[in-house]
């Protein structure tokens, strides 16, 4: 295990768990407490943990993570969540895509459906502000990929600003997979960034179906800025074990949830 999967692993444990010790970690991913000291306390200058006296604990708020640090979290997850999106979408539907790892999923799910843009149905036309996934979809021939432009964010290839929302005020989506950093049943969904936020939210609002696609991992958390209300959110897609009180909240505010 190497160092940028090691500080993955140790986020996921210190998120789930909401306090672990420093020996335990060691014993746990097989290396030295001093190394493990180093690592958390190399998180905790990132604001991502909280360090204690012989351990860390989590935060309550969600913080900003390099895309290339999330990638290698709940991947199995995101891959059955990404899997069960995929199956929503139908041939000629223009699609949304924002940026993050699970949409990022998603969209290698579409360009690999084998009956989009067969036998002379039309294929997809596939909106999005990240730079990652119009790189993966464009050499697909039954994807038209449309880009929004904007200012792109190192931590998650985003396109953001004011050159991107001009594109986005023309069209209409038929359906947006909406990858958030946070997501609670009674205050909607967020992102770290205020400026993805605010295309997110576009996006959204051009959207005959919102469908939130994110790990448990997620749910009941809270990041810096908003992006929409439960009530503007038609389905969260998730992994399988979700609490059941989690779950109800989330269909009580109108939002169907599918496991996966």
């Amino acid at each position: 295990m190497n160092r940028h999967e090691r500080l993955s692993k140790l986020l996921d444990i210190v998120g789930q768990r909401e306090r672990a010790d420093v020996e335990e970690l060691a014993a746990e991913l097989d290396v030295s407490a001093a190394t493990i000291r180093r690592d958390l306390d190399h998180l905790a200058e990132q604001q991502l943990l909280a360090r204690t006296r012989g351990g860390a604990v989590a935060t309550s708020i969600a913080y900003d993570l390099p895309l290339r640090h999330k990638a290698a979290r709940h991947a199995p997850e995101k891959q059955r969540i990404s899997a069960a999106a995929a199956r929503l979408v139908q041939p000629g539907m223009v699609i949304g895509l924002n940026g993050g790892t699970t949409t990022t999923e998603v969209a290698r799910s579409l360009a690999t459906r084998p009956d989009l843009g067969e036998h002379g149905d039309p294929g997809i036309t596939v909106v999005t502000n990240a730079l990652n996934i119009a790189n993966e979809l464009v050499v697909r021939p039954h994807v038209k990929i449309v880009v929004t432009g904007g200012v792109a964010r190192q931590q998650s290839f985003e396109l953001t600003g004011p050159l991107a929302t001009h594109i986005l005020r023309e069209i209409s989506l038929d359906l947006l997979f909406l990858g958030v950093d946070a997501i609670d049943p009674d205050n909607g969904a967020f992102a770290h960034h205020e400026g993805e936020a605010s295309i997110n939210r576009l996006m959204a609002s051009r959207a005959a179906r919102v469908v939130v696609v994110a790990d448990s991992s997620k749910l009941n958390r809270r990041a810096f800025a908003q992006i929409c209300a439960t009530d503007a959110i038609d389905t969260l897609i998730t992994n399988t074990g979700v609490d059941a009180e989690v779950r109800e909240a989330f269909e009580a505010a109108g939002t169907t949830v599918l496991t996966a």
